[in-house]
């Protein structure tokens, strides 16, 4: 629609030639296409085509208190996408106090240049919009990924270098690294290897990397006061048997309480027992020796022992019985492996015969670390071997009894209270310890193939006065495993969706404590949420 004012204190009458124009020009935009033609290029240029249409709208704003400005704005409506777009706005001066201007018209070549420069502008926001989308693209790329790294960062629990390998390396490159700090970060390395924290690849690869600082300090000239110290530390690379303590146990209880071959002979039915004599039959070893300690052992017997045992394992299907390690003396008499004090540390640390803080503890798992407190160290060893006696015995006694049962997406096995050695198994490290032999045991005895590839789940008292119960999840025994483990997570949105009365503050995630009386919803929840 058309119209027009002016100010109030300016206001005229319109002649009466201006208003007959005004109308032929509202008549001729309502019922006209209109066509322009554009003389410079022989080309004629269709400004409205018949498949599309022009609104004229108008409007007015006033310049100055004796201009009246008539605008004109023409919206086009596509027929297609490629015809969306900003046309460039153009106002034309029609009126002004002395009446029509037809001068000021535009020429058909100026209005071809305004729609040329559309065309421009339509391309440029076209590359714009394409830029744009191309970066929304990439961000939504990396924010799934950034999702993806985050989801099995948190999703799952695994070690990686251990922290006294880090500590090492650190005062190596400061040049502050000694033989016993040397010492401490092959136990931290062995203790990852012991309870089964990360893959046979990882500890043969730090393995190699811990060789060639204990070749530099072999070959570093000691100093007088050490040299000829009855204290004095020697640290060897070796390859020696995956049997634990057998050193300072007889043969024949090391190769009866170890996992790797109870597991292999299954040792809790007659059959392993039987399996067991022909081994040490084939070895050619009298049941006298066998049985008594390592010290007391012949000498002539002791030489080839390692061959010997290694000569017969692989006839009897244990082509890993040995296994790369390192062997420390202190002075001229004690030699002790990594995994002997790893045992002997993991020991002291939860003893559970003398009622001590957890402090305490902790001190005398310290303790002995020191070579300068052998006593202390042959104490946990004594500890060691009662604790992995207890784990044996536990073992068989739930496999004889079918306590681990199928829960569908997990084993489960729950410790009751009177079992014996039950608050032994309230300790974290010796509770996984039992875990990880119990899931070996089992796949290697039952012939459910689906059972096989299946998790564990462990339940046993955590505190009878308080009435709790501490549960521990370990992934699937194999031997391309990555030792991931995705319990963490698990527990916890169990126990949230239950609203169940739990503990989830272990260094380990995978374990958790729970009141007595919210296991059997816990459980159910897991159920549901890990089928």
């Amino acid at each position: 629609m058309w119209t027009c004012w002016r100010p109030c204190s300016q206001r005229r009458t319109p002649s009466f030639s201006s208003v007959i124009l005004i109308g032929l020009l509202m008549w001729l935009t309502s019922t006209m296409t209109l066509r322009l033609s554009c003389s410079s290029n022989k080309m004629m240029t269709s400004v409205c085509p018949p498949t599309r249409t022009f609104s004229m709208t108008t409007k007015m704003r006033t310049r100055k208190a004796t201009e009246t400005i008539l605008g004109m704005r023409v919206t086009v409506a596509p027929s297609h996408l490629g015809s969306v777009g900003v046309l460039t706005r153009q106002v034309f001066s029609f009126w002004s106090q002395h009446g029509i201007n037809p001068s000021v018209a535009p020429h058909c070549s100026s209005l071809a240049s305004l729609f040329e420069s559309d065309v421009f502008a339509l391309r440029c926001s076209q590359a714009a919009l394409e830029r744009r989308i191309e970066r929304q693209r990439a961000r939504r790329e990396w924010e799934a990924r950034r999702r993806e790294i985050l989801f099995d960062y948190e999703q799952y629990e695994y070690h990686g270098t251990s922290a006294a390998m880090f500590m090492f390396e650190l005062a190596w490159v400061m040049t502050k690294d000694t033989k016993d700090m040397l010492w401490w970060s092959i136990i931290g390395l062995t203790d990852q290897w012991v309870h089964d924290k990360i893959t046979h690849m990882k500890y043969v690869t730090d393995i190699v990397a811990l060789q060639r600082h204990v070749s530099r300090h072999n070959h570093r000239n000691e100093d007088e006061e050490n040299s000829l110290s009855i204290d004095c530390i020697r640290i060897s690379f070796e390859y020696d048997l995956r049997l634990a303590l057998y050193q300072h146990w007889s043969l024949y209880e090391s190769i009866c309480n170890s996992c790797y071959t109870s597991c292999n002979f299954k040792l809790w039915s007659i059959n392993g027992q039987k399996k067991l004599q022909e081994f040490l039959a084939d070895m050619g070893l009298p049941l006298k020796q066998v049985r008594q300690k390592f010290n007391s052992m012949d000498i002539s017997v002791k030489e080839n022992l390692r061959e010997v045992i290694e000569e017969s394992s692989n006839k009897f299907g244990m082509k890993d019985i040995r296994v790369q390690t390192f062997s420390v003396h202190f002075g001229f008499k004690n030699r002790f492996l990594a995994s002997d004090v790893v045992h002997a540390a993991a020991a002291l640390l939860e003893n559970v015969e003398k009622e001590e803080c957890a402090t305490d503890n902790f001190i005398k798992a310290l303790d002995c670390l020191s070579r300068s407190n052998i006593e202390r160290l042959h104490v946990g060893i004594d500890l060691a071997k009662k604790k992995l006696k207890a784990i044996q015995q536990t073992v068989a006694s739930c496999i004889c009894t079918n306590l681990l049962l199928s829960q569908g997406p997990f084993l489960y096995c729950h410790l009751l209270e009177g079992t014996p050695d039950v608050k032994l198994f309230s300790k974290p490290l010796a509770l996984s310890l039992l875990c990880k032999y119990l899931l070996k045991a089992f796949v290697c005895s039952t012939r459910n193939k689906r059972c096989k590839v299946l998790p564990l789940i462990m339940a046993a008292p955590r505190d009878v006065d308080k009435g709790t119960v501490i549960v521990l999840g370990i992934p699937p025994e194999s031997e391309t495993s990555d030792k991931k483990n995705f319990f963490g997570r698990a527990f916890e949105k169990a126990a949230e969706s239950t609203s169940s009365r739990a503990l989830h503050d272990h260094f380990d995630t995978s374990i958790i404590e729970l009141k007595m009386e919210d296991r059997s919803k816990f459980l159910d929840a897991l159920i549901t949420l890990l089928s």
